[in-house]
Formats: structure tokens, C-alpha cells, sequence
């Protein structure tokens, strides 16, 4: 198989998709259909029920009258029930919730079922990040535009998953956009937009948080099997979430990678897992520390902690030659020879996300394929966690062509035996 290198995604980009130029890409299947059909609605379907899928289903109804939710599929009936139960039944979201029952899949291949569908305009992927890779490659074959929930992916062979998937992707002309809400945050993008004109001067140095407390946890009932605890309390197992460092610091990190153009060369890590001891808290730590490296030598030093009783910070700093900035949710400042702050209005970037991703499905906003930069910052952050699980310092190179595969064997309501915690020094490197 060809090595991936550190451009290897730009210059795949770009050779896929040589024959369609932004002036000539041919209208969606969708445009077209819009231009005849009496029913104009944009049927979503809904893959993942939980919070965050139920959340999404939500905020696409917001983003456009015309969204119709129209299929949902999860692993548990009773969390599809639940949401599906919820979203038809506010009166705020009930008008645009149209799902017979024919339309509700259950089970592992659930989502099989949804994307067979042909009506459907784009589907929603929300469930726990492990089988995101999976999902999102099946989307794309069934020719679907996608908004997919981040991170992406946990694992080396599943960042190349989507990798993979994204080119096909924009070959296809299919819309893409990930849950990677701050780039669509007028915030950001008006400090990114200051940032890439020069106005804090060369970046020297950045840091990132997202410090906090403890998460959910959900007690292990008699009747679960190994696969339905692990799946049903999926923060704490590293196959499922990639770690708090995938999973929910992935936003400051792709913040920096946004401002320097694209990720870093190596990562230096540390972490442990200090409070989090249970049993039942799984194989993931509660803190880490990585320092990366960018190619021209500057340093991002990252840090994410989820232990109750500590100081929490969640935001982003860029300190430049000419300024410093600091960024969090509806919050930008610059401080030194350019001030600035941010004080415009913020559309709920929840529901931008979805403004942005119907108007690149429409043709009335520009076409949108986030799958690169979304897998490359997913990627930055499995390489800081790989780096802090085993000690080593890691380079891109050897995370990208990683073997590393966190899939179990098999996928049925079996036994499934945890993977021991990771110990810094004795773990190896893969």
C-alpha cells in the first residue's frame, strides 16, 4: 500500500478531483431534483440516536423549513425510541419529524438499512466515534452527502478510512461536514481570517485546554453483555471514543491546526489515568499533556483533564510576533499592535453547520468536502494520546502509516473482554 505522507491528502485532493473545478461542478442530484419535484423537502436520515444524534436531528430542523427527518437507525431500540419519541413530540421540531416505523432500524447493521434508502438527501452520523470510519466510507458508497459528528475516527486505520472516503467524496460531488462547529463560528472565523492576514505577526507558540470535570458514567446492569456496557458506557473505552483527548479536545486542537494551516510533524505526551480508577471509568486516562511540533519549528503545548474539583479552562491561545489572541465558544480577542475583539452576533454554530452543509448541498453556498481536515486534526489528536500511552515521541508519518486498529474481532452482543490501560514505557508503539 502507498505511504501516506505528510501532504499526501492535498495532493490526493487534488488529483481525484482535477477533471471539476470550483466554476464547473456539476449540480447535485439533489439541485436537480429540487427543480422538479412537488415534494421539495431535504429528507435526512439520522445514524446514532443518542445526545448528540438527537441534538444534530435538531439542529438541521433549525438550520432550513425545509428539513424533514425521515429514517433513524442505532444499536439499542431504546435509544432510537427515545429520541425518536422526543423529536416527534416538541412542538418546536414535530412538523419536520415524518418516520414510519418501517423507516427505524436496530442493531449493528442499522445503518445498512437506513443508507439503502434512496431517498434520502444526507444522513447524520452520530453514533460513538469507533464505528465512524465504517459509516461514513458506506455513506459515501451509497452516494449520500454527509455531516458527520467528530472526531472521526480512533485509530490510524480508520483515519485512512475516511481519508479515503472524502476523496471519493468530492469525486462524486458529495457534500461533507464535520462537527468541528468552531469553523463555522463567526468568532473564529473573523480571529482566523486576522490571524492568516498577519495581524499577530508570525505565530511563535500556541496552547490549547479543555480542562473540566468528571463526564457521565452509566453502572454496568446484570443483563449487559461485555459489547452492550462497553457500547452503552462508550466515553470510557478507547475502540469506541479514541479518549477525552479524541473525543472532546479534538475542537482546541483543530482550532490550531486551522490557524497553522495544517497539523504538526511529531507530538511528545504524557498522561495517566490519577482519579478515574474504577473498573467501570474502562481503559482510558483522565489527563494529558502533549507538546507538537509544527513544521516550521513552532510549538503547541495541549492539555485536557476531565477530574472533578480542578480548574477548568477551555479556550485556545496563538501568541505572535506582533500579538497574542485568546478564543473560546462566542469569544475572541487580540491583544498588542492590531487590537481587536469580537463583537458581532454568533448564529448557533450547531445549527450553522447545517446552514453551510444544505447550502453546499443546494449549490446556493460554496461546495464543502471537510473530510481532510477533520481526519487530520482527529489524527493529531490519536497521535498525542499515542504518544502519551506509550511514552515515544511520534512522528506524523508513523501515525498516518500506523497499523494500530482499535476494532474488536467482531461485531454482536458477545463477550468482549477490556484492553488493559496503557502504561507509558511498557505499552509498545504500533
Amino acid at each position: 500500500m502507498e505511504q501516506f505522507t505528510n501532504d499526501w491528502t492535498r495532493r490526493n485532493f487534488v488529483k481525484a478531483t482535477a477533471a471539476i473545478s470550483a466554476g464547473t461542478l456539476l449540480p447535485s442530484a439533489f439541485a436537480s431534483r429540487l427543480e422538479h419535484a412537488v415534494d421539495d423537502s431535504i429528507k435526512v436520515g439520522v445514524i446514532g440516536c443518542g445526545g448528540r444524534g438527537t441534538g444534530a436531528a435538531a439542529n438541521a430542523i433549525k438550520a432550513h423549513p425545509k428539513v424533514k427527518i425521515v429514517a433513524m437507525a442505532d444499536l439499542f431500540a431504546d435509544r432510537l425510541n427515545s429520541s425518536h419519541g422526543w423529536l416527534s413530540n416538541d412542538e418546536e421540531y414535530m412538523s419536520q419529524v415524518s418516520v414510519p416505523s418501517e423507516h427505524m432500524f436496530v442493531g449493528f447493521d442499522a445503518y445498512k438499512e437506513l443508507l439503502a434508502l434512496g431517498s434520502i438527501d444526507y444522513v447524520i452520523l452520530a453514533t460513538p466515534p469507533g464505528f465512524r470510519p465504517a459509516h461514513m466510507s458506506a455513506a459515501v458508497e451509497a452516494g449520500k452527502h454527509v455531516f458527520m459528528e467528530k472526531p472521526v475516527a480512533v485509530d490510524p486505520v480508520g483515519i485512512r478510512t475516511v481519508i479515503e472516503a472524502g476523496l471519493r467524496a468530492k469525486s462524486r460531488n458529495l457534500s461533507v461536514v464535520a462537527g468541528t462547529q468552531r469553523r463555522h463560528e463567526r468568532s473564529y472565523l473573523s480571529l482566523i481570517d486576522r490571524v492568516q492576514n498577519g495581524e499577530l505577526g508570525e505565530v511563535v507558540s500556541a496552547s490549547c485546554y479543555w480542562n473540566q470535570g468528571g463526564l457521565w458514567v452509566h453502572d454496568r446492569k446484570p443483563e449487559y453483555s461485555d459489547m452492550e456496557w462497553q457500547c452503552r458506557n462508550w466515553l470510557y473505552f478507547a475502540w469506541l471514543s479514541g479518549d477525552h483527548i479524541c473525543e472532546q479536545h479534538i475542537h482546541n486542537i483543530d482550532v490550531v491546526n486551522w490557524a497553522m494551516g495544517g497539523p504538526p510533524v511529531k507530538a511528545t505526551g504524557m498522561g495517566g489515568r490519577q482519579v478515574r480508577t474504577d473498573p467501570k471509568f474502562g481503559n482510558i486516562f483522565d489527563h494529558f499533556s502533549v507538546e507538537y511540533e509544527y513544521a516550521n519549528g513552532m510549538t503547541m503545548q495541549s492539555m485536557c483533564r476531565q477530574i472533578d474539583g480542578c480548574a477548568s479552562r477551555v479556550e485556545e491561545v496563538l501568541v505572535g510576533s506582533k500579538g497574542r489572541s485568546v478564543s473560546r465558544p462566542g469569544f475572541a480577542v487580540i491583544n498588542g499592535e492590531n487590537p481587536w475583539r469580537f463583537d458581532g452576533e454568533n448564529r448557533n454554530p450547531y445549527e450553522q453547520e447545517h446552514v453551510d452543509l444544505i447550502g453546499s448541498i443546494t449549490g446556493s453556498g460554496a461546495y464543502l468536502n471537510e473530510a481532510q481536515q477533520v481526519a487530520e486534526s482527529t489524527l493529531t489528536a490519536i497521535m498525542g494520546r499515542m504518544s502519551a500511552y506509550t511514552g515515544k515521541t511520534v512522528e506524523w508519518s508513523q501515525a498516518l502509516n500506523s497499523k494500530l486498529d482499535l476494532s474488536p474481532q467482531s461485531f454482536s452482543m458477545e463477550a468482549l473482554p477490556v484492553r488493559p490501560v496503557s502504561v507509558p514505557g511498557k505499552t509498545p508503539l504500533i
